[in-house]
């Protein structure tokens, strides 16, 4: 185990605090049951290429109403244990590859939350059929491959697929949602619609086929929401 340089201790010690909170938001929104679920927030370090950040994940196997700050886990961006108490979380290569990988990301998301879980079942993505799709994830809701937990293969899926899309949110076949945002609050927020859009659009199902949107009014819209109304 390494320890937290002088200079990160701060800023890791609010992420703590604050990713502990944002837990408290997945049994809130009925996004996770059990001990499943997880949030984690990167702490940029001074190297210019990340190379020393750092990331606070909730650890493994512990119920939401026994998390708190100090029971957070700090991890390098090699999913390394720095410093902590227990495990990290069994997603945390996952999200080590994702900060890795995608500079701009500062919060990563994973719940099993029941519709969202249930199209990635299906290995069908969520259809861009409502103006709220458009305003938050620019287009449909992109399915990510089938990978198994343990090793970076979530996270290599979660990064190749967004790579290539406006969304936050992909959905890892047969797996669950993944989301991710320039913190821990904002992939919350991703994970916290990516379940209310995708109960939504499966409702719509039950009553005939959802009406596709114009690729310009979707373009519209989230430009829109992006830079004027949702700022």
């Amino acid at each position: 185990m390494g320890t937290i340089p002088e200079n990160l201790r701060d800023a890791v010690a609010k992420a703590r605090v604050d990713v502990a909170a944002l837990h408290a938001e997945l049994p809130r929104w009925g996004l996770v049951v059990w001990t499943a679920g997880n949030v984690s927030q990167r702490v940029r370090g001074e190297a210019a290429d990340g190379s020393q950040d750092l990331l606070v994940i909730k650890p493994s196997g512990v119920t939401y109403d026994e998390l708190t700050p100090e029971s957070m886990v700090v991890c390098d961006l090699d999913g390394t244990l720095i410093d902590g108490e227990r495990s990290p979380s069994s997603d945390t290569a996952a999200h080590a590859y994702v900060y890795r990988h995608m500079s701009e990301v500062g919060g990563v998301v994973h719940t099993h939350s029941t519709y969202a879980t249930a199209w990635a079942a299906r290995r069908e993505p969520v259809p861009c059929v409502l103006t709220m799709i458009a305003d938050e994830f620019g287009g449909e809701i992109p399915i990510g491959p089938f990978a198994l937990i343990g090793d970076d293969s979530i996270g290599r899926g979660i990064v190749e697929t967004l790579r290539e899309s406006r969304s936050p949110a992909v959905l890892m076949a047969n797996h669950g949602p993944f989301t991710i945002g320039k913190d821990a609050r904002a992939a919350v927020k991703a994970a916290v619609m990516v379940e209310e859009v995708a109960r939504t659009v499966h409702i719509s199902r039950q009553l005939g086929e959802p009406v596709a949107m114009e690729r310009s009014d979707i373009d519209s819209l989230h430009d829109r929401y992006q830079n004027v109304y949702g700022r």
